[in-house]
């Protein structure tokens, strides 16, 4: 099935990328161009895509914050588990996944895959039900890091276990009772963070599952950070205590 990727960014990154197939660019009349703008359409023309000129209100019915640009390309290739534990095996650095379990919202999902790919997680697994997906507003929302990244869909015990089994230390990020605050649990090695989703947090199967809770400090009066800053927070930690290898 195909959709449309939209935002200079998000559509620079999916050619890029080169990891779906691509089939056409519709670009507003009369845009404003920009260096970004300039280097999505070049790069458009290497891959001989057909670049259309269309109304911008056409652009307006495909996504908000379009930015004068969309992009035909097929869905997401989401990855298997496998794959991503065999990224991890040939890195020079111990294992890093990311494990969103039950995220809802779009934005929340493409903020921490932004910061996934920045912190260089070898994979991402999100669950196969009830949770966000990578859309066309998550990849936008990402500004395009969703196409470097391994992405798997799987049942998240399942794949904990999965993790346990290769020796890797799964940690949730919680803010309640029995979490360790940071600074008592080693971020080094080999590590997968759980983030639960926005309101209820990790689901009571999935946080008994962890090896360990680790929680992040707060001296505000705000009760607890969103969980896209909290999992971003807490993925830089991790790549911090690997001294941002």
């Amino acid at each position: 099935m195909k959709e449309w990727i939209y935002g200079r960014n998000a559509v620079y990154e999916t050619l890029r990328a080169g990891r779906r197939h691509v089939y056409r660019i519709k670009l507003a009349r009369g845009v404003q161009s920009s260096p970004k703008l300039q280097e999505v359409l070049a790069l458009a023309r290497t891959k001989k895509l057909t670049i259309e000129e269309v109304p911008r209100a056409e652009l307006d019915g495909i996504g908000e914050g379009h930015q004068g640009i969309a992009l035909q390309a097929d869905e997401y290739p989401y990855a298997y588990l496998g794959e991503l534990l065999e990224r991890a095996q040939k890195a020079s650095n111990p294992p890093f996944f990311l494990l969103l379990d039950t995220l809802q919202d779009p934005q929340n999902l493409g903020t921490l895959l932004r910061s996934a790919e920045a912190a260089s997680v070898h994979g991402v697994i999100l669950p196969q039900r009830r949770s966000a997906t990578v859309t066309p507003a998550v990849v936008s929302s990402s500004s395009g890091a969703s196409e470097h990244l391994l992405i798997a869909q799987h049942n998240l015990a399942q794949a904990i276990a999965e993790l346990k089994k290769a020796n890797i230390w799964v940690i949730g990020l919680e803010g309640g009772e029995g979490a360790q605050p940071l600074g008592q649990l080693r971020l080094d090695g080999p590590i997968a963070l759980v983030v639960g989703s926005e309101g209820e947090g990790m689901r009571r199967l999935v946080r008994e599952s962890c090896d360990a809770l680790l929680r992040l400090p707060m001296r505000g009066q705000v009760e607890s950070l969103n969980a896209a800053v909290a999992g971003s927070i807490a993925l830089y930690m991790v790549w911090q205590a690997r001294g941002f290898a």
